[in-house]
């Protein structure tokens, strides 16, 4: 079992973008969460599931060009602007990495977060873009930052 975790805002734009990815996915061997703002909510799920790969889409102040992914490796974190959480997110994957054999964090750089607004055509696109390498697991056609 896989399990794909959508994280964001959807009353943010932008920040909306991992939300949109989880609702939009679906491939069988694969149990999505819609996450919202608390990934932390939901440790009991993944505890629980304990899958071989764990994969946490969410929107990331990286310094890149708008709708731009990176797979962010666990100690780059901190050098990363992510939506707003109760928890750290290099707490929350250090905390499940009893539980989990692979996580993997993806960052779609923002053109804009701001309230009330919709999801840019750049940011959906990326996400449009990453769906397409998440059904057919080509997880390393994703650059690393």
């Amino acid at each position: 079992m896989k399990v794909m975790m959508g994280i964001g805002n959807e009353l943010r734009g932008d920040d909306s973008v991992g939300i949109y990815v989880a609702r939009n996915f679906k491939k069988e061997g694969w149990h999505v969460i819609v996450a919202g703002q608390v990934p932390e909510d939901f440790t009991a799920d993944i505890k629980k599931l304990q899958p071989e790969h764990l994969v946490l889409v969410d929107a990331a102040l990286m310094g890149l060009s708008p709708g731009e992914m990176r797979r962010v490796p666990v100690e780059k974190i901190p050098s990363v602007a992510f939506s707003t959480h109760g928890m750290p997110l290099s707490f929350f994957i250090s905390y499940l990495s009893e539980y989990v054999d692979k996580v993997t964090l993806i960052g779609i750089e923002p053109l804009a977060m701001e309230f009330g607004t919709g999801m840019s055509e750049v940011v959906k696109k990326a996400a449009d873009s990453l769906l397409s390498l998440l059904l057919n697991e080509r997880f390393s056609e994703i650059p690393t930052l």
